[in-house]
């Protein structure tokens, strides 16, 4: 596993990068990026589930890890989804099982810094450096909006 970490400033506060962020319908938006008409299943509540999901039902399943609003949210990746359902670990999922993806917010005079760090397999870091900036940049612009 490597870490990576993906920075941007927004000229918004805190409060709204985060509904930016975790808002059913922007969610959607900013995610669409990585796959168009994705969507999350979550209470955001500490230790429940959260589904990562594309239109067709597949995905990822994780716990949400912390959840202090408008400062921090982290996910532990654990497995995938097929038809919406949590999938037994195989060896593919044992080998990034446990992967951390956290959303830090800082706020000073008005404007916020979003920091997402991730653990990724070397595998997928090439699509995630492509893919994750142009996230950012389009919860910029919702949040700047």
């Amino acid at each position: 596993m490597e870490k990576r970490n993906y920075k941007i400033v927004i000229d918004a506060p805190a409060s709204k990068v985060w509904k930016v962020l975790w808002d059913k319908d922007t969610y959607t938006d900013w995610t669409g990026v990585f796959c168009e008409g994705s969507y999350v299943k979550s209470d955001f509540t500490e230790g429940g589930r959260a589904h990562f999901l594309t239109p067709s039902g597949e995905g990822m399943y994780s716990v949400v890890d912390t959840n202090r609003e408008n400062q921090v949210m982290s996910f532990r990746h654990i497995g995938m989804l097929k038809n919406g359902e949590e999938m037994p670990l195989d060896d593919q999922t044992r080998s990034w099982s446990g992967a951390m993806e956290t959303y830090n917010l800082s706020e000073k005079d008005g404007k916020t810094t979003l920091e997402v760090e991730l653990d990724i397999t070397e595998e997928h870091a090439t699509y995630f450096d492509g893919a994750f900036p142009k996230g950012l940049t389009r919860v910029k612009e919702l949040a700047e909006s």
